[in-house]
């Protein structure tokens, strides 16, 4: 008996190592399997995104376009890299849809503001209110536009400071594009005292404005009385540029301007002088 009842116990074992032998087997073999299909799919998103780079129809796209339409390319691959590995490895499907419908409500409410970020991201994409390395005036903050990604928009302020803005709040306020257009106006006041003769203000004001090498002649540029001031007018000064070089006509006018007055002998009023960015 005690010889039988041995038997029969080595026969079971027998039994589970073989189970679990083809256990392993069987798993050892999904994950063999699963690996390499990561290393394929990462060797073949990476190609599929150079193509996306070198493609002709995408290089006439303008960099803000390129940019957003790759980094939703890029997360769709990996997406479906990843479903494919879950999806080799014996997980069944319909039970993982069941656990991304039961996680997305619980996550969608925990990252309601990055859903209103990527929806921005593409209403940016569709509208256009800026682009790349256009400057923007935006939610307090000013600077070039540096990158458009699914969230954020980046942008490097003139002291070199890089700030990100999320997309969400770029399209719920004002934004103010700068650099869209290809002329500019230069617009400055100066205070004079009301004392001093309009005409040679005027004068004055216009010799700077024809020396002006970077001034435009069309549109006409102005000078004229606007409001008046303690002690004096505050005399409106429009000037037109190119967008390119409105910093360096600004400049230059805020520098000469001033010092033909003093040397014209004409007075200025008590009240700052205004600039209008």
């Amino acid at each position: 008996m005690d010889e039988l009842q041995t038997q029969i116990q080595l026969g079971n074992w027998d039994k589970i190592a073989d189970k679990l032998m083809d256990f392993l087997v069987s798993v050892g073999g999904r994950l063999i399997l699963a690996l390499l299909i990561y290393l394929i799919g990462r060797l073949l998103i990476r190609w599929t995104l150079k193509l996306y780079d070198k493609t002709e129809s995408v290089s006439r796209l303008d960099e803000t376009a390129r940019r957003y339409i790759r980094n939703c390319l890029c997360v769709v691959l990996y997406t479906t890299l990843i479903v494919s590995i879950v999806a080799e490895i014996g997980v069944p499907m319909s039970s993982v849809i069941t656990v991304i419908a039961s996680c997305g409500v619980t996550v969608g409410l925990g990252l309601q503001g990055a859903f209103t970020n990527f929806a921005g991201g593409l209403m940016l994409l569709i509208f256009r209110p800026f682009a790349v390395n256009d400057y923007i005036v935006a939610g307090g903050h000013e600077g070039y536009v540096r990158s458009i990604s699914l969230l954020y928009t980046v942008i490097r302020t003139w002291d070199n400071r890089i700030i990100s803005i999320p997309n969400g709040s770029l399209m719920n306020s004002p934004v103010v594009n700068s650099t869209c257009e290809k002329l500019r106006r230069v617009d400055i006041s100066f205070n004079i005292s009301g004392e001093e003769p309009v005409k040679k203000v005027k004068a004055e004001i216009m010799k700077v404005i024809i020396n002006t090498d970077l001034a435009l002649a069309k549109p006409s540029p102005e000078v004229q009385p606007a409001e008046a001031v303690p002690g004096g007018l505050r005399y409106a000064v429009r000037v037109w540029a190119e967008t390119e070089h409105y910093w360096d006509v600004f400049n230059e006018l805020m520098d000469e301007i001033p010092m033909a007055l003093n040397a014209a002998g004409i007075r200025m009023a008590a009240a700052p002088v205004s600039v209008n960015y």
